[in-house]
């Protein structure tokens, strides 16, 4: 669903947060979605991410806002500028901004859109069962806190 930049800010039901840097929200029950999140902790060496558990109630809010399902969580979202980006097209600006090797996944961009979220949703509907479900969401250490949003 494309909306104007930060039309979250306007929406009641959707609780403010920091929004100065790109934000990764992400299933925090899914193993898959989390160590995707550790895969970009440990690539983001400029700490240009920050991320937040679609569980949460500012997750919940934003997923409502933007049309997703807030309770299958079948999409990572990631806002950057106030601007949403789901499935695939999320994912590779996603690593295309970590540097070097990273921006050679836009290469991937030659493909169609629907092919690549087509691949993307076949993942995401079955994420539990090829890397499993937590019980509870991800923790971060304390030396990562800093860099998720409550």
């Amino acid at each position: 669903m494309r909306r104007q930049a930060y039309s979250y800010r306007s929406d009641a039901s959707v609780p403010a947060f920091a929004d100065d840097k790109p934000l990764i929200v992400f299933d925090g029950e899914c193993v898959l979605c989390s160590g995707w999140v550790r895969f970009l902790l440990r690539y983001d060496r400029r700490a240009r991410y920050r991320y937040l558990t679609a569980q949460s109630p500012i997750g919940q809010a934003l997923y409502r806002h933007y049309g997703l399902d807030a309770g299958s969580f079948e999409s990572n979202l990631l806002i950057e500028d106030g601007v949403a980006r789901f499935k695939s097209d999320g994912s590779i600006r996603t690593l295309a901004r970590l540097g070097l090797p990273w921006p050679l996944v836009n290469v991937c961009r030659i493909l169609p859109a629907a092919l690549r979220d087509s691949l993307y949703d076949l993942v995401a509907k079955n994420r539990y069962r090829i890397a499993g479900r937590r019980q509870s969401c991800m923790v971060p250490t304390p030396e990562e806190r800093g860099r998720f949003i409550a």
